[in-house]
């Protein structure tokens, strides 16, 4: 139990996707300008890059080594990501129309979004059995949420704010976003 709430608190916080490693920046920065939507990718991400660790470590465990093909590890992991996020999209292009309109073309970006593939791919590098993997899933997904809501609110912030014309824009989301990291570097002790 301690070993998963390590492993939690390391991908969620110390080692966040976003703001340490730097890992899904297109979503970050471009879903980041109202919370709204910014929470809605995030739940998005979470339900994926969870469902995924969970797939992508059992394919692994009992598909691929046992056949002695692990050299195909990254093809079938971008084929089992692809499927979940269709399966989000086509969620909430039925059950939620606002959100889905206002994540627009960011949502299939998920597919291509090199965090989840990343955690993916990391789960098998590290060791981490089908539980561990789907912990660190879980936990790096609600790290990714807890970046781009801060960075929402901080932009949805920054709208009312006197900005110098050279900043205004994304070089002072840019700005953001590195003070940000800065700022998460130090819970790097924690663990």
């Amino acid at each position: 139990m301690r070993e998963l709430l390590m492993i939690a608190i390391g991908s969620a916080i110390v080692n966040n996707v976003v703001l340490s490693q730097f890992l899904g920046l297109c979503p970050f920065l471009g879903v980041s300008k109202k919370i709204n939507t910014a929470a809605g990718m995030g739940g998005a991400v979470i339900f994926v890059l969870t469902l995924s660790s969970l797939m992508t470590s059992l394919i692994y465990q009992f598909i691929l080594v046992p056949t002695g093909m692990e050299f195909l590890q990254t093809i079938v992991f971008i084929l089992v990501i692809a499927a979940l996020v269709q399966l989000v999209e086509m969620f909430m292009k039925k059950i939620l129309p606002p959100l889905y309109q206002a994540l627009g073309v960011y949502l299939p970006l998920i597919t291509t979004n090199c965090a989840v593939l990343g955690v993916a791919i990391s789960n098998v590098q590290d060791g981490y059995n089908v539980l561990e993997g789907v912990v660190n899933g879980f936990a790096t997904a609600v790290g990714f949420t807890i970046a781009i809501v801060l960075m929402a609110g901080l932009r949805e912030k920054m709208e009312y704010n006197d900005v110098p014309k050279a900043f205004q824009g994304m070089p002072i989301v840019l700005l953001t976003a590195m003070l940000m990291s800065i700022a998460f570097t130090g819970f790097g002790g924690i663990i």
